[in-house]
């Protein structure tokens, strides 16, 4: 029997995703000829054209469910389907993970009943709030010698037991087993702590959720994959909700997924699948593209032969393989390869910057042109690059530039402002922190010049030069010297006028700083009179009244202040919950402090939705690791590849979860071998590398410096194609 579902196999770039997107109109141009028949037949007349089709359609296909393997590539795939089809076509477009979330809330009841649980909304954990409550709960049992023995500090033992459940139920193991798969991967290492150790506490911590009614990643999975899919009664659901289903890149997939296409195309589903044997960004952390694999035993292959037309794959692929591979074989890259050397890093960034700068300045190539590429990128090394184009006016865009919302000025100012208006958190303010917040909150929008050349500029630089202060930081300091009172409980700022020669200060500073402390006092007031619902609310209050301002705000700064906004909303949401559960005997402003300490640990960023802007797409040159450009799967004409001779390029730009490897369906619980990383990362390097090849079309350049930013020497895997490079550019050259 020919199946009717379809199996698309290429690389990147060969056109997986458009021959989806085609196989789901060919669907419908089938599926409109069948049900105009089955109309005919049922009801004795013809199809009219007063008749819209989809009502036709919907008699016979409820839907379908169209997958991605991220957020990105599900809005622009579902973008894609809804224009091939003119919009009436019911499509739904998820994420795996986000079709797992959304089907255990909405059948929530059902695993209510058949659980036991107690009949509550369920709210779902965000990772760090999930961190924090595990950590709260494991304390007693994770002692130091459970530190020592496990190498880590806490927030790193804590994270990787977590990671464990994730994994798990990704797998489609229940948490019962963990610790079975662990004993037979660990084996005889006495380095590690016990097997049956971790699996109580995440038994522990499964149960305590489940009480609660809180929904992390790993707990939705397993309920999903254990208890859902098992289900008669969703099964029926299910089935009837879709009758096709399509997935783009099921290489980067977790195996649970294969149990959803199963069960779909076991009920009558059809199917059509995109798998790139040169992808797999996610493996190692939760995806199983060995596994998906064998969904194309159940379908049609088609096989999308040849590298992409523009692209440098078939002239570089297999030299700069046999290279890396086999490093005493003498080959020469040809010219479309060049290579950056330098001694330090502080060269090479700076040399890097000025090539590109160079090119674009000379007309080679365009800024949306340009991509630079490294295995990870620190501070210093997207400071400098961004620094030194945005000064030659050339926009850099940071691909999901997750930094933590401490390192906003303005997300610390709004933290001051809350230990300044609610008691008892006056030992989390001193006056620095004073003096900054109120640099921030005396800022004025001011309007943007009117010449052409002004108007043209889009970098964030240029945004922030519009801002003025009427407190400027020498000011700021000064009133935070002699004005700012530190009390543990009731810190507080006295008028201007203490200071003896305050006349110093300035009439816009004096007004500015006077407004910003009666605005301070009308909130304590209004604080203890209880007319402040929530701190959320003080938060809103203070962005409308001293940063929004009816202003245009920097976008990186409207993205840290709503996802202040919704994280805040998140943990008052998660601690009303806990409160209702089990009330606790603490202060009044416990939970403000927890926040703010939270927030000053750095564990949450800024990563505002959407992350695309609306409109044409920002002619900014990109700046991404390596796993972060694979996965938004752009391509440019000129390719940087940062710190070639970095070590981590064998590592893919992302670290692999603890304990991954025993969680794969075809090597379940066998040991992972110093012999099985080597061939893991010579697999996802050659992966890397033909994937990279494909989403370039004009030039690479292999830009290493010897030296690392501490001072050792960098001998990385692609040091061999650095030394093949016939065209190099020196400090000496570019002097």
């Amino acid at each position: 029997m020919v199946s009717h579902s379809v199996w698309i196999v290429g690389t990147s770039r060969s056109g997986k995703t458009a021959r989806l997107v085609e196989q789901f109109c060919n669907w419908v141009t089938s599926e409109k000829q069948y049900t105009e028949s089955f109309y005919t037949k049922k009801t004795g007349r013809k199809k009219t054209g007063d008749v819209p089709e989809f009502l036709y359609l919907k008699q016979t296909e409820p839907g379908v469910l169209v997958l991605a393997a991220n957020d990105d590539n599900r809005r622009e795939l579902g973008d894609i389907i809804v224009t091939s089809t003119l919009g009436k076509y019911p499509v739904r477009a998820k994420t795996p993970l986000g079709f797992f979330q959304d089907e255990v809330i909405l059948f929530w009841p059902l695993l209510i009943n058949s659980l036991n649980l107690k009949a509550q909304f369920p709210v779902r954990l965000r990772p760090e709030t999930e961190q924090e409550l595990a950590t709260k709960l494991w304390r007693p049992q994770l002692d130091e010698e459970i530190l020592r023995l496990a190498g880590v500090n806490e927030s790193r033992l804590v994270r990787r037991i977590l990671d464990l459940l994730q994994l798990a139920a990704y797998s489609g193991i229940p948490c019962e087993n963990i610790a079975q798969i662990l004993s037979k991967g660990f084996g005889e290492n006495a380095t590690t702590l016990e097997p049956e150790f971790l699996a109580s506490l995440l038994l522990d911590w499964r149960n305590w959720c489940l009480e609660r009614g809180l929904l992390t990643y790993g707990i939705i999975t397993e309920l999903y994959s254990q208890h859902l899919l098992s289900d008669r009664n969703y099964q029926q659901h299910l089935t009837k909700r879709y009758q096709a289903v399509l997935a783009d890149d099921v290489d980067d997939y977790p195996s649970v997924a294969r149990l959803l296409f199963e069960l779909l195309l076991d009920r009558g589903a059809v199917g059509a699948f995109s798998y790139n044997p040169d992808g797999a960004v996610r493996l190692g952390l939760g995806a199983d593209p060995n596994y998906l694999e064998g969904l194309a035993e159940r379908c049609r292959v088609e096989i999308l032969n040849g590298p992409p037309p523009e692209s440098l794959s078939e002239q570089l692929t297999k030299q700069m393989v046999e290279l890396v591979t086999s490093p005493m074989v003498l080959l020469s890259l040809p010219k479309t390869v060049h290579s950056i050397q330098t001694t330090s890093r502080a060269q090479l960034l700076r040399q890097t910057a000025e090539v590109i700068a160079n090119a674009i300045q000379s007309q080679q190539v365009q800024p949306e042109e340009v991509a630079i590429i490294a295995p990870g990128l620190d501070a210093i090394a997207r400071y400098t690059l961004v620094e030194i184009l945005v000064k030659q006016n050339i926009p850099v865009e940071s691909l999901n530039d997750q930094r933590p919302l401490i390192s906003s000025p303005v997300i610390r100012a709004l933290l001051t402002m809350l230990a300044l208006v609610y008691p008892g958190l006056g030992r989390l303010v001193d006056r620095d922190a004073v003096a900054e917040m109120l640099v921030v909150l005396s800022r004025k929008q001011q309007p943007p010049e009117n010449s052409t050349d002004a108007m043209n500029r889009v970098s964030t630089t240029d945004a922030m030069n519009r801002v003025s202060t009427n407190i400027d930081p020498v000011r700021a300091g000064l009133i935070a010297d002699y004005c700012f009172v530190p009390h543990p409980d009731r810190p507080n700022l006295l008028p201007v006028s203490a200071f003896e020669r305050w006349d110093r200060i300035g009439y816009a500073a004096t007004t500015a700083y006077s407004e910003i402390l009666q605005w301070l006092e009308q909130q304590r007031s209004q604080q203890e009179l209880r007319l402040i619902p929530s701190p959320i609310s003080l938060l809103d209050r203070a962005i409308q009244r001293f940063l929004w301002n009816g202003s245009n705000l920097p976008y990186e700064q409207l993205a840290a202040l709503r996802e202040l906004l919704e994280t805040a909303q998140h943990y008052w949401e998660i601690d009303t919950r806990l409160r209702q559960i089990a009330p606790v005997e603490t202060t009044p402003h416990t939970t403000i402090i927890e926040f703010i300490q939270l927030l000053r640990r750095g564990t949450i960023t800024a990563n505002a939705y959407p992350v695309r802007p609306i409109g044409g797409a920002r002619k900014a040159v990109t700046l991404a690791t390596i796993f972060q450009y694979r996965s938004s799967r752009r391509s440019h004409q000129w390719h940087f590849w940062l710190d070639a001779g970095s070590p981590l390029w064998a590592k893919g730009g992302a670290a692999t979860l603890f304990g991954a490897p025993f969680f794969l369906r075809d090597r379940l619980g066998e040991p992972w071998t110093a012999e099985d990383e080597k061939l893991a990362e010579e697999q996802r390097l050659q992966r890397i590398l033909t994937d990279l090849l494909s989403r370039v079309s004009e030039r690479v350049y292999l830009c290493h410096s010897d030296l690392a930013v501490n001072g050792q020497e960098q001998i990385g895997p692609l040091l061999p194609l650095v030394n093949a490079c016939v065209t190099v550019i020196s400090e000496s050259t570019v002097n």
